[in-house]
């Protein structure tokens, strides 16, 4: 892990670039730096000046010694600079100066060339293009931002400038806080992982949050952000979601595998709370800033109204929460202590003529109820309620109970903003009405029962070994024969190299090599096209099935033959491949889309003819999955309903399932090569399960390896927790 120390807390700045004139950004982050407090030495570096701000000014920066340098000159300069601060002993550069890869190629190969400059002296580089970093714990705002981030708990990584411009802005008005405040630019050197990686170490941070548009890296990410998170919340809003961003892919697994899906996954698997709104992401945080993690996921609403009531319940309902249910107890002392009209039972409503020691009276009782995780307190203004009361009651019951959330939704405008402005400087989480609350109390609700599951540790899946020799001399005769798709019994023999069950399969170029293949696997068996660029054969005419004899066998095969010639006369055939016909099962998938940064993904599903129009797929990245994700990742389906057994029928083998995953994750592991793969169907039967179907795409040849070169994963890394 990188030591961030001298960015965040150096004993000293030069600013390379800071200039007299106003309105100048070398202006403008000298100033930040001296207003915000910081107690080191700061350098201002410029030849034509002598002083400035008060503070003398040096023509270059090896006249100083300082810790950290911020560069803000013109592009033409700055790899000069750089290299001028590596020789003198600068540890951490901050290039706030633009004009590098978002520029075109000519920008990217000044990026190159700056970044080799910090490798070279093992100066830490944020940037270029960026807004700049805050500390205000240090004090330090080494930034161009309009104003310095008030003091909080939340670290807040942006890779937008612009909008970490207007955010700090924002933040300031409202009273949001932040230990933290990182513009990533362009990324030439550190990037989020990094930060994330610092920041989960940093006492003055209690939860990251992340505006994220790209991330490199991607498999180091998952190690990372899987660590961190067991040490504190991580909450992203990634942008760029648009279908736009999805390739083109040939399996059912790819063209259900967009960009933003594998996105999706990677937060998922790593316990990364993925936001889809701004205000989301703010609120989520301080929510977790304020409130201790729930026990469990029982929720108790109190109200003064039927209506908000009856939204919030609503909610709950779609969410992971549920509905607290109160022990007799506290059923009985809320039916002595309320009106008659009053609704005792979750939601609780004291009716809208209820004052703050009606309230007082439900709060205590309702968090006293062992049977309650959480409670959530709603508020309306009505003719006689009491808005400051009630808050300061609030206040003083839960801290009485400090182990337990409480969320507030005062809603209204002027009637409620003392006592909203109360609950809040008192580290009560309040929101302006109940679906934001519900979402930001199951979000800690959820990351709490993460935090559990981790702490339990998961299953590392062991699978022997497997035959990588024969599936190395597979891959090679299909690129010798200049191919990028396995036909069926080439894929098959992959599969049952790294021990997947597959329907035994044998090419066959000729009728009679057909019949002797069917006799020798015993009918009644499938003849199917072998043509690697046709996809869909059963369309063509390609599929015969239930073959029992060897007459059949010669009259299918010419049949085949002739009538995908018809229909595509230009057709590449191998020849018909004769399959034993397996017995019938349920219908699965199993498939791998391969993404550049994140490498494998892996899905599951209901299998067979319908699988792009149902969609009954849940997926899970194949780096470092555990059984127990396997699990989750099948439970998620409509498809686990019939695999355990539906309408009298017998449960099949979900662990003969669960270990076929395991062995397509670690055979896309292995062969990095592989950009697709599918076995569909699977059928799954009461004991073990068979691959009838398998196909399989190599990437072509300038591509093989790419997401590991990227990510620093090498091929043959194990599945593991």
């Amino acid at each position: 892990m990188a030591d961030l120390r001298t960015l965040f807390r150096p004993t000293s700045v030069a600013i390379i670039g800071a200039s007299k004139a106003e309105g100048k950004v070398g202006n403008s982050i000298l100033k930040n730096v001296i207003n915000s407090g910081f107690k080191g030495d700061i350098y201002p570096i410029n030849p034509k000046e002598t002083e400035i701000a008060g503070l003398r000014c040096y023509q270059s920066i090896s006249q100083v010694k300082a810790e950290l340098a911020i560069i803000v000159i013109p592009t033409s300069g700055v790899l000069a600079a750089a290299e001028e601060c590596g020789k003198n002993g600068v540890r951490s550069l901050i290039v706030i100066t633009a004009g590098f890869k978002e520029t075109g190629a000519a920008g990217a190969k000044l990026e190159r060339e700056l970044s080799e400059i910090c490798n070279r002296y093992s100066m830490l580089l944020v940037g270029p293009n960026c807004l700049g970093v805050m500390d205000t714990r240090t004090p330090l705002d080494a930034s161009f931002a309009p104003k310095f981030a008030l003091p909080g708990d939340i670290a807040f990584i942006s890779q937008s400038g612009a909008l970490g411009s207007a955010i700090l802005d924002w933040s300031v008005q409202r009273g949001l806080g932040f230990s933290k405040f990182i513009s990533l630019g362009n990324k030439a050197g550190l990037d989020e992982t990094d930060f994330i990686e610092y920041l989960a170490g940093d006492p003055d941070t209690k939860v990251i949050i992340c505006y994220i548009e790209s991330i490199t890296g991607g498999q180091r990410f998952m190690d990372v952000a899987h660590a961190a998170s067991k040490v504190k919340p991580i909450i992203v809003f990634k942008s760029g979601t648009s279908a736009a961003g999805a390739r083109a892919a040939s399996s059912h697994t790819g063209s259900l595998a967009g960009n933003d899906r594998v996105y999706e996954t990677v937060f998922k698997q790593c316990n990364v709370m993925r936001v889809k709104k701004l205000d989301d992401l703010f609120s989520l945080a301080v929510t977790f800033t304020s409130q201790p993690l729930p026990r469990g996921n029982r929720v108790a609403i109190l109200t003064n109204a039927g209506g908000p009531g009856i939204i919030t319940t609503d909610n709950i309902e779609t969410s992971e929460l549920t509905m607290a249910q109160f022990s007799d107890r506290v059923t009985k002392a809320l039916k002595a202590g309320l009106p008659e009209t009053a609704n005792i039972h979750n939601p609780v409503d004291v009716i809208g003529d209820a004052r703050a020691d009606r309230y007082a009276y439900a709060m205590e009782h309702i968090l006293s109820d062992e049977n309650v995780d959480s409670m959530l307190v709603l508020l309306t203004p009505q003719k006689v309620t009491q808005p400051d009361e009630t808050a300061r009651a609030l206040v003083d019951i839960r801290s009485r109970h400090p182990e337990k959330p409480v969320l507030a939704s005062f809603m209204g405008g002027e009637l409620v903003a003392g006592a909203v402005d109360y609950l809040e400087k008192s580290g009560i989480a309040t929101f302006p009405f109940p679906e934001p609350a519900v979402g930001a109390l199951d979000g800690i609700t959820r990351y709490a029962n993460w935090r559990k599951r981790a702490e339990e540790g998961g299953e590392e899946i062991l699978t022997p070994p497997p035959d990588r020799q024969r599936v190395a001399a597979v891959f090679e005769a299909v690129r010798k024969d200049a191919r990028t798709n396995l036909i069926g019994s080439e894929a098959a023999r992959v599969a049952e190299a790294y021990g997947i069950p597959a329907a035994p399969s044998v090419l066959a170029r000729t009728a009679e090599d057909a019949v002797s293949a069917a006799e020798k696997m015993g009918y009644p068996v499938v003849l199917k096209l072998a043509a690697p660029k046709i996809q869909h054969k059963t369309d063509l005419g390609g599929v015969k099935l239930n073959i029992k004899c060897a007459d059949d066998v010669r009259k299918n095969f010419d049949e085949i033959i002739s009538t995908v010639r018809a229909k595509m006369p230009d057709a590449q055939i191998s020849g018909v491949e004769v399959q034993k016909m397996m017995p019938p099962g349920r219908e699965m998938i199993i498939g791998m889309s391969r993404d550049p940064q994140f490498g494998p993904m892996i899905m599951f599903g209901l299998g067979g003819i319908y699988v792009n129009l149902l969609k009954d797929v849940s997926f899970r990245m194949a780096y470092k999955l555990t059984r127990r994700q396997i699990e989750d990742m099948i439970k998620e389906t409509k498809a686990y309903t019939l695999l355990r057994g539906f309408r009298g029928e017998a449960p099949a083998d979900i662990d003969a399932i669960v270990d076929a995953i395991a062995r397509i994750a670690r055979l896309t592991l292995d062969f990095p090569e592989i950009a697709e793969l599918d076995i569909n169907p699977v059928f799954a039967y009461e004991k073990g399960l068979s691959a009838l179907d398998v196909k399989i795409m190599l990437a072509p040849p300038k591509e093989t390896g790419k997401e590991e070169v990227a990510s620093g994963v090498t091929p043959g890394s194990a599945v593991a927790q």
